[in-house]
């Protein structure tokens, strides 16, 4: 019900008045039945946006960091989140790419929309990285479709860091989608998975026009930061 709420009667309508996103490719999702949607992740804003413009309800994996703030803000936001249909996934830890997994597929044995960022993370120069293969596996498990998405325009209405999102147009693209029945039962293959996922990634670089680094985001964020630290150090 809360979920309704907030699409059709607060947020939904306030973000397509303030953002007036250009919305191309929606014929690509499918009116029912299972499918993942696989986009690029440029902002916070990202997780309202799309499920804003769609007509169908869609559910995201989210970081578990989202459901566990402290304080009288923290429960908000993660009964905000809960609200929303949001699914917390403890991204820490062996078993972190295990439960994203089974957390997926009880979404698509529903016959439901699955939204999932393959970088694992918010690109935090707005370039495109290298994508997980969990998409892979799911895709793969479930026997869906995956839809590829870019979102335009969100890295700079709200890059990392920026509480409060700018006011301007967004694009919001949807590309055809991706059927890889071919490797039915080839999902315990590594470099199937790995093809699977660069082939994914490949198609959300074409719809967005991103440079696309072949590294993980995460493993870049952390030599970015242990450099920063040092040039601190050697400062003062």
């Amino acid at each position: 019900m809360f979920y309704h709420l907030l699409k059709h009667v607060f947020l939904g309508p306030l973000l397509r008045l303030l953002f007036r996103p250009r919305i191309e490719g929606l014929e690509n999702i499918p009116a029912e039945g299972a499918a993942i949607v696989a986009g690029n992740h440029l902002s916070f804003s990202d997780h309202f946006l799309m499920p804003a413009i769609l007509a169908r309800r869609i559910t995201f994996l989210a970081k578990a960091e989202y459901f566990t703030g402290p304080g009288l803000k923290g429960r908000l936001t993660a009964a905000f989140f809960r609200s929303a249909g949001q699914i917390p996934v403890d991204r820490s830890g062996k078993d972190a790419g295990r439960a994203a997994l089974r957390e997926g597929l009880g979404v698509l044995s529903k016959g439901e929309l699955l939204g999932i960022y393959p970088e694992g993370t918010r690109s935090h120069d707005g370039r495109l990285y290298k994508g997980k293969v969990g998409v892979a596996a799911m895709a793969l498990g479930a026997g869906v479709p995956v839809i590829p998405c870019a979102m335009v325009g969100t890295f700079e209405i709200q890059p990392p860091g920026q509480k409060i999102p700018k006011i301007r147009r967004v694009t919001i693209r949807f590309g055809e989608p991706l059927d890889f029945s071919r490797y039915a039962g080839l999902e315990g293959e590594r470099a199937v998975l790995r093809a699977v996922t660069d082939e994914i990634m490949y198609a959300i670089l074409g719809l967005s026009g991103q440079e696309y680094v072949d590294r993980y985001a995460a493993e870049v964020k952390a030599e970015e930061e242990q450099a920063r630290k040092k040039a601190r150090r050697t400062t003062r």
